[in-house]
């Protein structure tokens, strides 16, 4: 795992949710389309695994994707998570109604993005984190880049520093 400073992990200790971008984040932001316009994704099973880690651990995952996809749908729900919101045209609109509706301050929500549509998001949440292959753009409105790139490993690493920060870690580990 890349070098983490203290503040990151200061912040990573009121996490209770963990918001992620889909394309570039969870994937590694290709779109693969086959002759007849079915779209396909890639996923990392151990950024699955991560998100399983979290949840076991008491810690919500969410989705935020400005794309609707099938595949996402179909991963979310294989994974349990039932936060997912696709389609979305304003991001922050969609952060902001999933921080009303759960009463979460900006300090409880970790965000995890890849390009420049997320970095109203990333001003806002509490722990704000990029991708090591993610848009230059991100890097200094961030407290965190991941050592691996979207789709190949970046959500374990947040997932690692969440339950690592909060001393969730091992007993979520023991359990397995």
């Amino acid at each position: 795992m890349k070098r983490i400073s203290t503040g990151a992990r200061e912040k990573a200790k009121q996490i209770v949710l963990l918001l992620l971008d889909v394309d570039g984040v969870l994937t590694d932001g290709r779109i693969i389309l086959d002759d007849r316009g079915v779209e396909t994704k890639q996923f990392h099973v151990r950024d699955g695994q991560g998100i399983a880690l979290l949840m076991r651990a008491g810690i919500e995952v969410g989705l935020i994707s400005a794309r609707s996809s099938p595949s996402v749908r179909h991963r979310a729900k294989e994974l349990g998570i039932r936060l997912v919101r696709q389609g979305v045209g304003n991001k922050l609109l969609a952060y902001e109604e999933i921080k009303r509706s759960r009463r979460l301050r900006n300090s409880q929500i970790a965000y995890v993005g890849d390009d420049v549509i997320d970095l109203p998001i990333l001003r806002s949440a509490g722990l704000a984190v990029t991708v090591a292959d993610g848009s230059a753009h991100l890097r200094s409105a961030v407290d965190w880049v991941t050592a691996a790139g979207g789709g190949l490993g970046a959500v374990r690493e947040v997932a690692e520093l969440l339950l690592k920060s909060q001393k969730k870690w091992r007993a979520v580990i023991d359990k397995l």
